[in-house]
């Protein structure tokens, strides 16, 4: 599963792919979300740059985004506040 809810809040397993022409949201990629981040995979700027990106996308504060596990690896797991923008996004994707 891509996701799991925990009470207010759901955990995403992404699969980040750094480097990319921009940032987007490519789709489901086994059980994780691909995402192409354009920042390089350089002392963490692409970490910020996903952070920036899935905050503006799901309109959260950055600062309520927080690492669960893979901080320096592609395969990341973030914890995201649940809003009513994450739940349609989680229902498109998993209608899809």
């Amino acid at each position: 599963m891509w996701y799991k809810r925990e009470n207010d809040s759901v955990i995403f397993a992404i699969k980040a792919q750094p480097g990319a022409s921009q940032n987007k949201i490519v789709g489901l990629l086994g059980d994780a979300l691909k995402i192409a981040i354009a920042a390089p995979a350089v002392e963490g700027a692409a970490n910020k740059e996903l952070v920036k990106f899935l905050s503006k996308t799901f309109k959260v504060p950055k600062s309520s985004i927080e690492f669960v596990g893979g901080e320096t690896s592609k395969q990341k797991r973030l914890r995201l506040p649940l809003n009513e923008k994450i739940e349609a996004f989680i229902k498109e994707i998993d209608e899809r």
